[in-house]
């Protein structure tokens, strides 16, 4: 099992850099299709939604209380608040829903 954690190693390694690299040695001029152009502009805020969302279901004792905490920072987002009261709401609605589901 020691000896295949280098070959893991230097795989995770390899992928990476040729994520990194690929893109700046391939593409030389501009893009110019619309929609490749739009895909590339939205791939950051979907990558980041696709790993912030099951951990902030998962991230308490229920995944009720973290459902309960997402919907309430998506509308407060949605109306307007900062991200400072989004995120004291979220914790206190998530605070709030796991003591109401440890007294029921």
């Amino acid at each position: 099992m020691t000896e295949n954690i280098y070959i893991y190693i230097f795989t995770a390694w390899f992928v990476s850099y040729l994520i990194r690299v690929l893109p700046l040695t391939l593409i030389r001029k501009p893009i110019e299709n619309c929609f490749i152009r739009s895909f590339l502009y939205y791939v950051p805020y979907v990558t980041l939604s696709v790993m912030t969302f099951p951990a902030i279901i998962q991230a308490t004792g229920s995944e009720i209380a973290g459902l309960a905490a997402l919907v309430v920072g998506v509308l407060l987002s949605f109306f307007g608040a900062g991200l400072f009261p989004v995120a004291i709401a979220c914790c206190l609605v998530a605070f709030v829903a796991e003591w109401l589901g440890n007294l029921i």
